[in-house]
């Protein structure tokens, strides 16, 4: 008669292909989600499915996304008999008993540990990966078992290892292993033996408790330490080094696997609190300036002369970063990170010329149009999405070369996932929270304890906390509420990614939080107030048309909440030269200032315009030109202009042998202000914004492993797994949702854009759909699919007729109708010819 234990263990999966076949659709589908390099591409059946989840890279991929205490429990399930009871497993996290079974139950899903309580095994590769051996400690601090430290020991060596031990001797090396596990085992014969050992002997063993279990010793061993080898307390590993069997490290550590098991993770509070309001307002305003120094930075690199040249390896010279960062007067960390954003927004880019530099995109040309509460979504969600780390420019990579900005080497695949969980932590805190950046840092140590490395994870928590607060997602440390949207909306789409996929559509978020951003700025002006030392104040941020022509006009002196700028003869000239006139800059004071055009201001116009132009320099080898003749006389007579090599040609024309450009600079260094003249005798106009590159797309993030699957695709991959297991005779059929029969004569022909929306229409319900689909050979016939996924120019279905996921070109799908319903509300299926 059959015990019930024996018929459970009959029961129980021998393998983790029998337990997936155990597990329900939605159950498959949720390792799928977790894992889903795991369907690159759909596995033929489920056989195939759990080979596939024990391949190396993939169990490392599903062990860098478990938290501290999940990967705690398989560093246990590592060191531990194989199979493990759930007690024995237990005992060796004290203290974790209460969250072992939601850890499990993670391990379990993503396919990492399997087998009933009873006989708990980890997947023979996550064993290798965590099992300790020399080249590779266990973060246990364990080492090898009896059984592995004894490999090779001859049976005479073990023999004595028993007559020193206390224990009778045996007649085989197997016999004689168990006898010494047994002994290792039993805490009172262990206390007993131990008690025996010489005070230095206990003092050895105590170091190597913890780890790591190796030391080395002398060629002749000491006392305490041939005492403690002559019991095989510590064993040889390799010449004058010794190791601490794994039984004993557990004997002396009361069973526990790690020093300190983490089974709840840390917590972020209690931080700093502030007002919701006063993050809010602290927020919008450094939004402000992030938008003013984006825009400083684009109108720097709008001309010739800031442009900065494309390094032959690419990215920016140190240099020109220097010169950046000196001219928005930040630091060079913070000029790089308005660089990288602006590059990430597809606001800058390299113009692909000859002698390449970079420049704004037409793309900048739009997002100026826009109103401030768009512009930010715009960069916040460029910033939130990039796996550019600008922290890392200035630093060297592997080889010892300098990481410049725009250049190679700064994409690191999980900083987007990092980004959002940190704020994630920000956004699961009370509304005005301002947490620390050490808590922040070490709750993400518990969250994703292999996800980018200790180091680098720390810094890029750093590095978000101190953008957020240079962006304004966050204000004084808080995150923000018009922020909150914009986090959603990038957390679902990490979870889910791809046309087929669950969640919001994308860019659904921005409206929301411009909408929230919007009244927290002020109301763009369209004065200023004019003082008399030549200066003019502007008490908020200005209109986007007066502030172009002010910028122009006038330098600006200092920034913030109001922004003063100052009038200069070259600041007038610049005007000027920018094809304005004397009564064109007149009529704008006059029309954008809340106080009247002090005098000195007006005299100063009316003096640069006077002089403006009278000296014309064109290209011959270059020529000035005037109608003044005094002047030019007065030009080449003048002993600062020897170098030019100038020549009186006519009574108003004055011959250099200096290009044009040197000509002008100079004649301006002597206090003329001369214009530049084009071949047809204009004077050329001289624009700030007239460098831009050729249309740009913005950068792709790398990605980081392959996207997430949505609902549809899962589905039909399940549905394909299913059959082909059952195909190979590895489960009996399983009911499946009756799929109703394709309707008989001809396949159906519908136009290109019908057949298109039927088949989107189909993806989004889930429904499936009738085609008509014209093979390789030319062979027309007809399919029912399920459609998962519509995107260039490919439909991805699950094929009934096949039983397998598939991918269709649309151009050899002659049209499309719904299954059971030809004639929907518009009528039967059109009828046209394929494309």
């Amino acid at each position: 008669m059959t015990t019930e234990p024996e018929a459970r263990r009959r029961a129980a999966p021998r393998t983790l292909a029998d337990e997936l076949r155990s597990r329900p659709d939605d159950a498959l589908a949720a390792l799928l989600r977790a894992r889903p390099d795991l369907l690159s591409p759909v596995p033929g059946d489920l056989s195939q499915l759990a080979t596939r989840a024990g391949a190396r890279t993939s169990v490392l991929r599903a062990l860098e996304r478990l938290d501290r205490f999940a990967l705690q429990v398989a560093e246990a399930l590592a060191v531990a008999p194989d199979p493990c009871p759930y007690g024995e497993l237990a005992a060796l996290l004290p203290g974790g008993e209460g969250e072992l079974p939601h850890a499990l139950g993670l391990l379990r899903e993503r396919a990492v540990v399997w087998g009933g309580d009873d006989r708990l095994r980890l997947v023979r590769t996550a064993r290798e990966l965590l099992a300790p051996s020399a080249s590779r400690p266990s973060p246990t601090g364990l080492g090898p078992s009896l059984a592995e430290a004894t490999a090779g020991t001859s049976p005479g060596r073990l023999q004595e290892v028993l007559a020193a031990a206390g224990l009778p001797t045996t007649h085989d090396p197997v016999s004689a292993l168990a006898s010494l596990a047994s002994l290792f085992g039993d805490r009172e014969r262990m206390d007993t033996l131990l008690g025996q050992a010489p005070e230095e002997s206990r003092a050895m063993l105590a170091r190597l408790m913890w780890g790591p279990p190796y030391g080395e010793v002398s060629e002749v061993p000491s006392p305490p330490v041939r005492w403690l080898l002559d019991r095989a307390l510590l064993l040889p590993a390799a010449p004058r080094t010794v190791v601490l069997p794994r039984e004993v490290a557990l004997h002396l550590r009361g069973g526990r696997a790690h020093r300190r098991p983490e089974p709840l993770p840390p917590p972020v509070g209690p931080g700093r609190a502030r007002t919701p309001a006063a993050a809010d307002s602290a927020g919008a305003g450094q939004a402000l300036a992030a938008l003013a120094a984006v825009e400083e930075l684009l109108e720097l690199w709008s001309t010739d002369a800031g442009a900065p040249s494309v390094l032959r390896a690419g990215g920016l010279g140190v240099r020109d970063l220097k010169r950046t960062a000196v001219a928005l007067d930040v630091s060079e960390p913070v000029a790089a990170f308005w660089i990288e954003l602006a590059h990430a927004a597809g606001l800058l880019a390299s113009d692909g010329e000859e002698g390449e530099r970079y420049a704004p995109t037409p793309a900048y040309d739009a997002w100026l149009e826009e109103p401030p509460e768009r512009r930010w979504t715009q960069l916040a969600r460029a910033w939130l999405a990039a796996t550019r780390l600008a922290g890392l420019a200035g630093g060297r990579d592997a080889r010892g070369r300098t990481l410049g900005a725009l250049g190679p080497g700064l994409d690191r695949g999980p900083a987007p996932e990092l980004r959002r969980r940190t704020l994630g932590l920000l956004a699961a805190e009370p509304a005005g929270t301002a947490p620390e950046a050490d808590a922040v840092a070490a709750r993400l140590d518990w969250e994703c304890p292999l996800r980018g490395g200790a180091e680098l994870r720390g810094r890029i928590v750093r590095w978000t906390l101190t953008e957020a607060e240079l962006l304004g997602v966050t204000g004084r440390g808080a995150l923000t509420s018009y922020a909150r949207p914009l986090l959603d909306e990038h957390a679902a789409g990490a979870d889910a990614t791809g046309p087929d996929a669950a969640g919001p559509e994308p860019g659904t978020a921005g409206p929301e939080a411009a909408a929230l951003l919007a009244p927290l700025l002020p109301e763009p002006l369209d004065h200023v107030l004019l003082q008399a030392d030549l200066t003019a104040v502007a008490p908020g941020p200005l209109r986007r048309r007066p502030a172009e022509t002010l910028n122009i006009l006038a330098d600006v002196e200092s920034k913030g909440g109001a922004t003063v700028y100052r009038f200069t003869p070259e600041s007038v000239r610049r005007a000027l030269d920018a094809g304005h006139d004397a009564d064109d800059l007149h009529s704008f004071l006059a029309a954008h200032s809340r106080t009247p055009v002090p005098q000195p201001l007006a005299y100063l116009i009316d003096d640069v315009a006077r002089r403006h132009g009278r000296l014309r320099v064109g290209a011959a080898g270059s020529y000035v030109r005037c109608d003044d003749d005094t002047l030019l006389a007065e030009i080449a007579a003048d002993r600062r202009a020897a170098s030019l090599g100038l020549r009186l040609l006519a009574p108003t024309v004055l011959a250099a042998q200096a290009d044009p450009a040197t000509l002008l600079e100079r004649l301006r260094a002597m206090g003329y202000a001369p214009a530049a003249e084009s071949d047809g005798g204009d004077v050329v106009v001289h624009r700030a914004d007239a460098l831009r590159t050729p249309p740009r797309t913005a950068p792709e993030p790398v990605p980081d492993g392959p996207p997430g699957p949505g609902d549809p695709l899962l589905a039909a991959a399940v549905r394909a797994i299913r059959s082909g297991d059952v195909a190979a005779g590895g489960a009996p059929p399983r009911p499946r949702r009756p799929v109703p029969a394709a309707p008989g004569g001809p396949p159906p022909r519908t136009p290109p854009a019908d057949t298109l929306a039927v088949l989107r229409a189909a993806a989004r319900r889930g429904t499936p759909v009738l085609i008509g689909h014209v093979d390789a050979d030319g062979t027309a016939g007809q399919r029912t699919i399920d459609p998962v996924r519509v995107e260039g120019g490919f439909v991805t279905a699950y094929d009934h007729t096949a039983e397998e996921v598939r991918t269709y070109p649309l151009h050899r799908i002659t049209g499309a109708a719904d299954v059971g319903a030809p004639d929907g509300p518009d009528g039967p299926a059109k009828t046209a010819g394929r494309a």
